[in-house]
């Protein structure tokens, strides 16, 4: 029962994770395991599997083994779901003898001394599958060079796309935002020299975070257009790593330095401020560096759950310690409304540091969550959509962030009367009751 869990847990987190196909090489050395998921892909009615195994090796070269027990098969989430049930039922010993799945090829088709099998699949049964390999002869271990090309037609049948069917649009998606944030970073810019009187190191700060951004979106739009094409990234998911790195450390780092009312509320950073900043940055690293492994090896590899857990864990911890510098610039506004008589400056900065604590949870955590329930609930042809509302969120969070941080004469400073002082203070004793 444990390891039919096991198998449906990897099957899962493989469904879910937000991967795109293309031109695959895999190497698989003296493995054992049951069940080795690898490409997933959405197919039209006009799509192919193009599918090549070479330098096979078993364990144990009996040639009495039951070799139709080891091979590869497509199968849908759904699909899976029922032979988890038909193994656990004891209906079948192998998911290969299941009816709910495609056969792509076995390793009874091995003739005598033959090591490489290859197989072009036509698939017409529109829906999104996932190439999996199954092993179940116990103890067997398995070594072999996988390639493997997922496709669909255009309906002259000349045409490829190597983009899964729900993420064809990426390309073209990915180009409208870098030329939204390109705007973006013009209007910033003219904000900028327009009020350059009042203009601090944080906003050029903010000037590179959305530069970074841009450089980033145009790289995945072009990863993504030749993969589209050819079914290879052409180097571009070099650059796409390198802009997503620089891109993530920045935004983090922003968001701390923010939080702290570095440059426009105060010239310096506190001991424990600048604690956050080395525990973000370097978790950043980690982050990426797991990301990367995470899309290069993909889930053939035996500690691909592992990073993925790693992954996850520096993301929660990295999105914890950015609300922390914020906590304590609501508190220390909170004595200093007390303490220095400018009740009205002080309500002002602390409603604002209170919005924007709001808006970055809702931004970390919240978004999240969206995304998550689109890539799980949409129909594989419109998958790209939970990218969209992503890219949205985070575009929203920018021009927030631009708009109540912008570089202005009288913000968080500004002349005040008597009267408006007077009910200012009236409604700081009111935000004492607000806890985080």
């Amino acid at each position: 029962m444990a390891s039919r869990f096991l198998l449906f847990s990897l099957f899962t987190s493989l469904l879910l994770s937000f991967s795109l196909a293309e031109v695959h090489f895999f190497e698989i050395r003296s493995d054992d395991r049951q069940i080795i998921p690898f490409d997933e892909f959405g197919f039209t009615h006009f799509g192919r599997l193009e599918l090549n195994v070479t330098n096979i090796h078993l364990s144990n070269p009996n040639p009495d083994l039951d070799r139709s027990k080891i091979g590869f098969f497509l199968c849908t989430f759904d699909s899976w779901l029922h032979v988890t049930n038909q193994l656990e039922d004891g209906e079948i010993t192998c998911a290969l003898q299941s009816n709910l799945i495609k056969p792509v090829l076995t390793f009874n088709d091995l003739i005598k001394d033959q090591t490489s099998l290859s197989k072009t699949l036509t698939q017409n049964d529109a829906d999104q599958y996932t190439l999996v390999f199954a092993n179940c002869l116990t103890s067997l271990k398995v070594s072999m060079d996988v390639k493997s090309a997922m496709y669909n037609l255009d309906k002259g049948g000349k045409v490829r796309d190597y983009l899964s069917a729900g993420k064809t649009m990426l390309p073209r998606v990915y180009y409208l935002l870098s030329l939204i944030y390109f705007v973006l970073a013009g209007v910033w810019i003219y904000v900028l020299y327009k009020k350059r009187l009042t203009v601090y190191r944080i906003h050029f700060f903010m000037l590179a975070v959305v530069i970074l951004k841009t450089m980033n979106l145009l790289c995945e739009a072009e990863d993504k257009s030749y993969i589209k094409r050819t079914g290879y990234a052409h180097g571009w998911d070099v650059l796409f790593y390198i802009f997503s790195f620089l891109k993530g450390i920045t935004l983090f780092t922003l968001i701390v330095l923010i939080g702290t009312g570095w440059s426009f509320l105060k010239p310096y950073l506190q001991g424990k401020e600048k604690k956050v900043l080395m525990i973000v940055i370097p978790l950043q690293v980690v982050a990426n560096i797991a990301q990367v492994v995470i899309d290069e090896d993909g889930p053939y590899e035996q500690d691909w759950v592992t990073w993925k857990q790693v992954f996850l864990l520096v993301d929660v911890v990295c999105c914890c310690a950015v609300l922390f510098p914020i906590v304590w610039s609501i508190k220390n506004l909170r004595e200093a409304a007390r303490t220095d008589g400018k009740a009205a400056v002080n309500l002002m900065k602390l409603t604002l540091f209170r919005q924007y604590y709001i808006v970055v949870i809702c931004y970390i955590y919240f978004t999240r969550v969206v995304v998550y329930a689109l890539e799980t609930i949409t129909s594989y042809k419109y998958l790209w959509t939970s990218v969209v509302a992503g890219e949205l969120a985070t575009l929203a969070f920018y021009v927030f962030t631009g708009y109540k941080f912008k570089p202005e004469a009288h913000n968080p400073y500004f002349v005040v009367d008597d009267e408006e002082e007077e009910a200012a203070a009236e409604a700081l004793k009111l935000e004492d009751e607000f806890e985080l």
